[in-house]
């Protein structure tokens, strides 16, 4: 491994920052129980019931109860509808 300092030139900087676009693509596909309370800001209990009504699809692998990042995005938009709440309106 080479550990001399490398040269760099003007041309190797860019200027150019790319901003954190959004997108649909998962970080991860699957979170844990305590990941979706997090990122859904519920508690333990609260996750829970909304499995067993069927408002949250969960999977399980092993004894691991896991939740997919595309049934979170799903439960947030059931949210949004219950209340009214569209996508380009402000908060």
């Amino acid at each position: 491994m080479n550990t001399e300092p490398r040269n760099v030139e003007s041309s190797d900087l860019s200027l150019e920052t790319t901003a954190a676009v959004p997108t649909a693509v998962p970080l991860r596909h699957l979170y844990r129980i305590p990941e979706a309370m997090r990122l859904l800001s519920m508690s333990r209990s609260v996750i829970y019931e909304q499995i067993r009504a069927g408002r949250l699809r969960s999977v399980t692998q092993g004894r691991t109860r896991l939740i997919p990042a595309l049934a979170i995005q799903d439960y947030v938009q059931l949210l949004m509808r219950e209340s009214g709440v569209e996508y380009d309106q402000a908060s």
